[in-house]
C-alpha cells in the first residue's frame, strides 16, 4: 500500500472488517423481539446473551492478539469477515432454540475480537502517523454503523420476510465486504519486540480505566430511554435524545482523532479529561426533567464516550512494534466493563433507583479517569527507564 490510495484502502478495510465482524450481536439485539417470539426467551434472556458475548470477548482478547501479531492483518481480517458471515448463516439456518442461538453467538465473539485487533494492526502498519488519529476515529465509527444497519433490518426484512432473512442478508453484506479487507503485496513480517520494552503493567492499569469507562457507557446506551421515561419524559422525546447522543458521540470520535493528529502527545491525558467531564453529564441524568436529560446525554455521549478511538490510537502510538498485542490488553478491560456495567446498573436501578445508579456510573467514570492518569504515569516512568538504560549502554560502548 502506497500513498493516499493505500491509506484510504487501509481505513476502508479496517472499517468494513470491524463492522462485519461485530454485526452478528447487533443484529441479534435489534431483532430480539422477532427472535424471542420464535425461540421463547425474554428481555432477561437477551441480557444474558449480550453479557456473555462481551465476557467471552474479554477472555478471547489476549490469545487473539497473539495470533494477529504472528499471522498478520490480511489473513486475520479475512478470517474475521468470513467467520462472521458463516456464523450469521448458522444463526439463520441452525438457531432453532435459545441454547443454539447463545452457542453460535459465543463463537462469533472470536470473529469480533479478531476483526478489531486485525484492524488496529492494519492502521498501524499502513496509515502514516500524521493521519493515524483520524483513521482510528473512522474505525471506531463501526459500532454506530453496525447499529444503523441492524436497525434498518427490522422494517425492511424482519417485519416483511422474517428475521432469519436479515441474518442471511447480513452474511451477504459481510461477504461483499471481503474484497475490501486489507491486503498487502508484500509478505507479512512480524516485528520482533524485546519483552522488556512492553509496559504491560501500565497497559493493564489503562485497561482497568477503559473497563470502568465501558461499564458506564454500556449502561448509558442500555438504560437511558427507560430511565428517562420512568422520570416522566415522553418516550418519543427520550428516543430522539438517544439518537442525538449517538450522533454526537460518533462526531466526537472523528473530532478527537482529527485533533490527535495535530498534537505531539498527551493523548491519554485527554482521555482522562474526557472521562472526568463525561462524569458530569452522567450525573445530570439523575436529575429529573428534559433539560437535564438533553444536556446530560450530549455531554455523556459526546465527551464521556467519545474517546474510544483516541485511546486505541494512543496505545498503538506507544507500542508501534506490537499494536495488536498491546491493544488486546486494553480490550480485555473494555469487554469486561461492557459485560459487568449493564448488569450492575440494572441491579442498582432495581433496588436503589435510577438516580443512584446514574450517580454510581458517574463515580465509575471518575475512577476511570484516575486509572488513566495512573497508567500514563507508569508509561512515562517506563519510557524514562528504558531511555536511561539505552543511554548507559551507549556510554559503555
Amino acid at each position: 500500500m502506497e500513498g493516499t490510495r493505500g491509506t484510504t484502502r487501509a481505513v476502508v478495510g479496517a472499517v468494513v472488517t470491524t463492522t462485519a465482524s461485530v454485526l452478528p450481536v447487533f443484529l441479534t439485539a435489534a431483532l430480539a423481539v422477532q427472535i424471542s417470539d420464535e425461540l421463547g426467551f425474554d428481555a432477561a434472556g437477551l441480557g444474558v446473551v449480550v453479557a456473555l458475548y462481551f465476557g467471552v470477548s474479554a477472555f478471547a482478547s489476549l490469545p487473539t492478539g497473539w495470533i494477529v501479531e504472528r499471522v498478520g492483518p490480511t489473513t486475520t481480517s479475512r478470517i474475521a469477515v468470513v467467520g462472521a458471515a458463516g456464523l450469521m448463516l448458522a444463526i439463520a439456518f441452525g438457531a432453532r432454540s435459545y441454547g443454539l442461538l447463545v452457542t453460535i453467538l459465543m463463537c462469533s465473539c472470536w470473529c469480533n475480537v479478531m476483526g478489531q485487533l486485525s484492524s488496529n494492526l492494519t492502521l498501524a502498519r499502513f496509515v502514516p502517523a500524521r493521519r493515524l488519529g483520524l483513521s482510528f476515529g473512522f474505525k471506531q465509527s463501526c459500532v454506530p454503523l453496525a447499529t444503523l444497519l441492524s436497525g434498518l433490518a427490522v422494517p425492511t426484512l424482519a417485519l416483511t420476510v422474517g428475521w432469519r432473512w436479515a441474518f442471511i442478508a447480513g452474511a451477504g453484506l459481510a461477504l461483499l465486504a471481503l474484497p475490501l479487507t486489507p491486503r498487502s503485496p508484500e509478505r507479512y513480517v512480524r516485528t520482533r519486540v524485546d519483552p522488556a520494552e512492553r509496559a504491560t503493567g501500565a497497559l493493564a492499569v489503562i485497561g482497568v480505566g477503559a473497563g470502568l469507562g465501558a461499564a458506564s457507557a454500556g449502561a448509558l446506551g442500555a438504560f437511558l430511554v427507560v430511565s428517562a421515561v420512568r422520570q416522566g419524559v415522553d418516550p418519543g422525546l427520550a428516543g430522539l435524545v438517544l439518537t442525538l447522543g449517538s450522533l454526537v458521540g460518533l462526531a466526537m470520535r472523528l473530532v478527537n482523532g482529527w485533533l490527535a493528529d495535530r498534537r505531539a502527545g498527551g493523548h491519554i491525558a485527554v482521555v482522562a479529561t474526557s472521562m472526568a467531564i463525561g462524569a458530569i453529564g452522567v450525573a445530570l441524568l439523575a436529575v429529573p426533567g428534559p433539560l437535564a436529560l438533553v444536556l446530560g446525554t450530549v455531554v455523556a455521549f459526546g465527551i464521556g464516550w467519545g474517546w474510544t478511538g483516541l485511546l486505541q490510537f494512543a496505545v498503538v502510538r506507544l507500542n508501534p512494534g506490537a499494536p495488536a498485542a498491546a491493544t488486546s490488553v486494553v480490550q480485555v478491560g473494555t469487554y469486561a466493563g461492557a459485560f459487568l456495567g449493564p448488569m450492575v446498573f440494572g441491579l442498582l436501578a432495581t433496588h436503589a433507583g435510577f438516580p443512584a445508579a446514574w450517580l454510581t456510573c458517574a463515580g465509575m467514570l471518575v475512577l476511570a479517569a484516575v486509572a488513566m492518569i495512573g497508567g500514563r504515569r507508569m508509561l512515562v516512568a517506563h519510557r524514562d527507564a528504558r531511555q536511561a538504560v539505552a543511554a548507559a549502554a551507549a556510554t559503555v560502548s
